[in-house]
């Protein structure tokens, strides 16, 4: 949630960072109303206990008929101390309610506009020309004997695979790649709950206009996640941490499971899009004056592992309107995809700002020890769509693949994936 003191004294700032999402700007003049009755009546409730509080003192002193008077005026304004503390409850539901549908304050330099507004900010590398006809990553799967779409299809329905073989010794070489620079960077590697309670996942953020498409476990009110940065998040929940030597970060690896909602034909064919998969999420807790040091911190720990698997890639600066709720700013890093002859998504990385800290109560202590909100932010280091790239990057024309050098290790040394 956003400070609402920031709210009270810059409503116009707040208003702008709708506009620039794209977003219904009346949800700021809810929230503002919706704080001036819960301040009325907090005032009211405040007033009438203090009342109340030197009106018994009054009986305690009184005997005879004033005191049986007075007795009856007590009763009166026991049911209007009772009165106020139920209206503030309602106002306290009510703010929170309004509080919780405007999302995170766009940063200064965000584009405005919406997904395909972003700006490019930096191109790694030179698409590769190649002299045989390209075969898309999952022709080259089925050939290494590393894809089973059909299979997947057939036991779990559309959008799930098998990775067989050589596929999940591929991802398995991948992640752990991934872990072991996170740990060498000073990252806690975290294995995650996949299942989280609803109030962790609301305090993501992922619940707003992303709800469509988090799966829920009715019966059990549990939430499979979509990434790990929901479970990291809520682990310091209601926790006062201890920043004093920096940031505290984690490495989470976990299985993720998104329902793809509204993308129905994107991305039909292969891993692209699909509806499970492993990721490695890097997430970070800090003082908020440190946060976009520590992004830009995120995003090249990103780039670092790109380098490793030797693919040619940009980074982008999202578009306001593409930032989902709880993201400040968020720049992607997307490699170069032969086949289609574009740049696809391989990792993220957001400022949550104090959004989701404010949300799930995560707090550190300043330099006078005052309890203040903290910041998160969240980066991605390995997922298995980065098998696309790899494969299809770096495809030889016999179906084969030549094995990026940093990765080469955490295969046993082999150099080349050869067809099945």
């Amino acid at each position: 949630m956003i400070e609402l003191k920031t709210l009270r004294e810059q409503p116009d700032a707040v208003r702008a960072s709708q506009r620039l999402r794209g977003a219904d700007e009346t949800l700021v003049d809810a929230l503002l109303s919706a704080d001036e009755r819960r301040r009325g009546a907090v005032s009211r409730a405040d007033e009438l206990r203090a009342e109340q509080k030197t009106f018994s003192k009054q009986v305690g002193r009184a005997a005879g008929e004033e005191r049986a008077a007075l007795l009856v005026k007590a009763k009166e304004l026991a049911a209007e101390v009772k009165a106020a503390e139920a209206a503030q409850t309602e106002a306290d539901a009510e703010l929170l309610a309004a509080h919780k549908r405007v999302p995170n304050l766009v940063s200064d330099g965000v584009p405005p506009g919406g997904e395909d507004d972003y700006v490019v900010l930096e191109h790694v590398g030179t698409p590769r020309e190649f002299d045989f006809p390209v075969r898309d990553h999952l022709d080259i799967g089925e050939l290494l004997g590393g894809i089973d779409m059909e299979r997947g299809a057939k036991v779990s329905g559309a959008r799930f695979y098998f990775l067989t073989g050589i596929g999940a010794q591929l991802q398995l070489a991948l992640l752990n790649m991934g872990m072991q620079q996170a740990i060498e960077t000073g990252f806690t590697a975290m294995i995650t709950p996949s299942l989280v309670r609803p109030e962790i996942m609301e305090g993501t953020g992922f619940l707003g206009a992303h709800a469509p498409e988090v799966y829920r476990l009715r019966e059990d009110d549990q939430y499979l996640v979509g990434t790990s940065e929901v479970a990291l998040a809520g682990y310091h929940s209601d926790e006062i941490l201890d920043l004093q030597e920096g940031p505290r970060r984690y490495a989470g690896w976990s299985s993720c499971y998104r329902r793809e909602a509204g993308s129905y034909g994107k991305d039909t064919r292969g891993i692209i899009r699909v509806h499970q998969f492993d990721k490695i999420e890097m997430f970070s807790y800090c003082r908020p004056e440190d946060a976009d040091a520590e992004h830009q911190r995120l995003l090249g720990w990103e780039k670092e592992m790109l380098a490793k698997i030797e693919v040619p890639y940009r980074v982008i600066d999202t578009a306001a309107g593409d930032l989902g709720a709880s993201a400040a700013r968020k720049f992607d890093c997307e490699a170069w995809v032969p086949s289609q002859g574009a740049y696809r998504e391989l990792t993220s990385t957001s400022n949550c700002t104090t959004f989701q800290a404010r949300r799930l109560n995560v707090r550190y202590r300043d330099e006078q020890g005052k309890p203040r909100i903290a910041a998160t932010l969240n980066g991605t280091l390995a997922t298995t769509r980065w098998l696309v790239a790899i494969m299809e990057n770096h495809q030889l024309a016999d179906g084969s693949v030549r094995v990026p050098q940093a990765l080469r290790p955490y295969l046993g040394g082999r150099e080349v994936l050869e067809p099945r």
